[in-house]
Protein backbone atom coordinates (compact mmCIF):
# COMPACT_ATOMS: atom_id res chain seq x y z
CA UNK A 1 0.00 0.00 0.00
CA UNK A 2 1.09 3.55 -0.67
CA UNK A 3 0.19 6.76 1.14
CA UNK A 4 -0.09 10.23 -0.35
CA UNK A 5 0.68 12.24 2.79
CA UNK A 6 0.79 12.27 6.55
CA UNK A 7 -0.36 15.23 8.61
CA UNK A 8 1.10 15.42 12.08
CA UNK A 9 -0.72 17.67 14.60
CA UNK A 10 -3.90 17.68 12.49
CA UNK A 11 -7.03 19.35 13.88
CA UNK A 12 -9.26 18.97 10.80
CA UNK A 13 -9.90 15.24 10.52
CA UNK A 14 -11.37 14.17 13.82
CA UNK A 15 -11.69 15.48 17.35
CA UNK A 16 -8.62 16.77 19.15
CA UNK A 17 -5.08 16.81 17.87
CA UNK A 18 -4.33 13.80 15.65
CA UNK A 19 -1.98 12.18 13.18
CA UNK A 20 -3.72 11.70 9.84
CA UNK A 21 -2.68 9.19 7.20
CA UNK A 22 -3.93 9.76 3.66
CA UNK A 23 -3.71 6.41 1.86
CA UNK A 24 -3.42 6.13 -1.90
CA UNK A 25 -6.02 4.48 -4.06
CA UNK A 26 -9.70 5.20 -4.57
CA UNK A 27 -12.23 3.86 -7.08
CA UNK A 28 -15.08 6.23 -6.14
CA UNK A 29 -13.88 9.19 -8.24
CA UNK A 30 -16.21 11.63 -6.48
CA UNK A 31 -16.84 14.84 -8.41
CA UNK A 32 -15.18 17.71 -6.53
CA UNK A 33 -12.88 15.46 -4.47
CA UNK A 34 -10.31 17.47 -2.52
CA UNK A 35 -7.64 14.78 -2.93
CA UNK A 36 -7.93 13.60 -6.54
CA UNK A 37 -4.20 12.95 -6.75
CA UNK A 38 -4.61 10.09 -4.26
CA UNK A 39 -7.03 8.14 -6.49
CA UNK A 40 -4.06 6.33 -8.03
CA UNK A 41 -3.08 3.29 -5.92
CA UNK A 42 0.55 3.78 -7.02
CA UNK A 43 0.74 7.45 -6.05
CA UNK A 44 2.92 8.57 -3.16
CA UNK A 45 5.28 6.55 -1.05
CA UNK A 46 5.29 2.97 0.19
CA UNK A 47 3.71 2.52 3.64
CA UNK A 48 6.88 1.03 5.09
CA UNK A 49 7.46 -0.28 8.60
CA UNK A 50 9.66 2.77 9.20
CA UNK A 51 6.86 5.24 8.41
CA UNK A 52 4.37 3.16 10.41
CA UNK A 53 6.70 3.37 13.42
CA UNK A 54 7.06 7.12 12.89
CA UNK A 55 3.26 7.51 12.88
CA UNK A 56 2.89 5.41 16.03
CA UNK A 57 5.66 7.38 17.78
CA UNK A 58 4.00 10.66 16.77
CA UNK A 59 1.00 9.71 18.91
CA UNK A 60 3.05 9.06 22.07
CA UNK A 61 2.28 12.42 23.66
CA UNK A 62 -0.81 12.55 25.90
CA UNK A 63 -2.09 15.62 24.02
CA UNK A 64 -2.48 13.57 20.79
CA UNK A 65 -6.04 12.21 20.69
CA UNK A 66 -5.44 9.54 18.09
CA UNK A 67 -5.14 8.51 14.47
CA UNK A 68 -7.23 9.39 11.41
CA UNK A 69 -7.30 7.34 8.21
CA UNK A 70 -8.34 9.07 5.00
CA UNK A 71 -7.64 8.82 1.35
CA UNK A 72 -7.81 7.94 -1.28
CA UNK A 73 -9.94 5.20 0.21
CA UNK A 74 -8.64 3.44 3.33
CA UNK A 75 -11.43 0.85 3.21
CA UNK A 76 -10.82 -0.33 -0.32
CA UNK A 77 -10.23 -4.06 0.24
CA UNK A 78 -6.65 -3.76 -1.04
CA UNK A 79 -5.91 -1.05 1.54
CA UNK A 80 -7.77 -2.85 4.34
CA UNK A 81 -5.40 -5.82 4.08
CA UNK A 82 -2.39 -3.50 4.49
CA UNK A 83 -3.92 -1.31 7.19
CA UNK A 84 -5.16 -4.07 9.49
CA UNK A 85 -1.80 -5.05 11.06
CA UNK A 86 -0.89 -1.37 11.49
CA UNK A 87 -4.23 -0.46 13.10
CA UNK A 88 -4.06 -3.56 15.30
CA UNK A 89 -0.60 -2.52 16.53
CA UNK A 90 -1.74 1.08 17.08
CA UNK A 91 -4.65 -0.07 19.28
CA UNK A 92 -2.39 -2.43 21.24
CA UNK A 93 -0.03 0.42 22.04
CA UNK A 94 -2.71 3.10 22.54
CA UNK A 95 -5.94 1.40 23.61
CA UNK A 96 -7.51 4.66 24.81
CA UNK A 97 -6.67 6.78 21.75
CA UNK A 98 -9.32 6.95 19.05
CA UNK A 99 -9.14 5.92 15.43
CA UNK A 100 -11.24 7.86 12.95
CA UNK A 101 -11.71 6.51 9.43
CA UNK A 102 -13.17 8.35 6.44
CA UNK A 103 -14.67 6.21 3.69
CA UNK A 104 -16.77 6.67 0.59
CA UNK A 105 -18.37 3.30 1.28
CA UNK A 106 -21.62 2.97 3.22
CA UNK A 107 -21.33 1.22 6.56
CA UNK A 108 -24.32 -1.14 6.40
CA UNK A 109 -24.41 -2.09 2.72
CA UNK A 110 -20.76 -1.98 1.65
CA UNK A 111 -18.84 -2.86 4.82
CA UNK A 112 -21.02 -4.91 7.19
CA UNK A 113 -22.73 -6.93 4.48
CA UNK A 114 -20.58 -9.96 3.56
CA UNK A 115 -21.63 -9.35 -0.07
CA UNK A 116 -20.87 -5.63 0.14
CA UNK A 117 -18.56 -3.79 -2.26
CA UNK A 118 -15.81 -3.32 0.34
CA UNK A 119 -16.24 -6.37 2.57
CA UNK A 120 -13.19 -8.65 2.68
CA UNK A 121 -11.40 -10.90 5.17
CA UNK A 122 -10.01 -7.86 7.06
CA UNK A 123 -13.21 -5.81 7.32
CA UNK A 124 -14.79 -7.15 10.52
CA UNK A 125 -11.64 -6.87 12.62
CA UNK A 126 -10.73 -3.49 11.16
CA UNK A 127 -14.19 -2.11 11.96
CA UNK A 128 -13.87 -3.45 15.51
CA UNK A 129 -10.67 -1.41 15.92
CA UNK A 130 -12.08 1.83 14.46
CA UNK A 131 -13.88 4.12 16.89
CA UNK A 132 -15.47 6.67 14.55
CA UNK A 133 -16.43 6.06 10.92
CA UNK A 134 -17.34 8.87 8.55
CA UNK A 135 -19.14 7.10 5.72
CA UNK A 136 -20.62 7.93 2.35
CA UNK A 137 -19.32 9.30 -0.91
CA UNK A 138 -18.62 13.00 -1.17
CA UNK A 139 -21.43 14.53 -3.23
CA UNK A 140 -20.48 17.96 -4.52
CA UNK A 141 -24.11 19.11 -4.81
CA UNK A 142 -24.55 18.39 -1.07
CA UNK A 143 -21.30 20.09 -0.03
CA UNK A 144 -21.62 22.33 3.03
CA UNK A 145 -18.55 24.03 4.48
CA UNK A 146 -20.36 24.47 7.82
CA UNK A 147 -20.42 20.71 8.44
CA UNK A 148 -18.03 19.49 11.09
CA UNK A 149 -15.73 16.60 10.09
CA UNK A 150 -17.52 15.81 6.84
CA UNK A 151 -17.83 17.41 3.43
CA UNK A 152 -21.37 16.73 2.22
CA UNK A 153 -24.76 16.40 3.91
CA UNK A 154 -25.24 12.74 2.98
CA UNK A 155 -22.18 11.64 4.94
CA UNK A 156 -22.60 10.28 8.46
CA UNK A 157 -20.36 10.24 11.51
CA UNK A 158 -20.90 6.92 13.26
CA UNK A 159 -19.59 5.89 16.67
CA UNK A 160 -18.79 2.24 15.94
CA UNK A 161 -18.45 1.41 19.63
CA UNK A 162 -22.15 2.00 20.29
CA UNK A 163 -23.66 2.26 16.78
CA UNK A 164 -24.84 5.82 17.38
CA UNK A 165 -24.90 8.27 14.47
CA UNK A 166 -23.39 11.41 15.97
CA UNK A 167 -23.33 13.66 12.94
Amino acid sequence: MNYSKIKFFDISNGDGLRTSVFVSGCKHACKGCFNKIAWDFNYGKFFSQQIQNEIINSCKSPFISGLSLLGGEPLDPINQISLLPFVRKFKQIYPTKTIWCYTGYTYESDLLNPLGNAHCEATSELLDLIDILVDGKFIEELKDIKLKFKGSKNQRIINLKNGEIIG
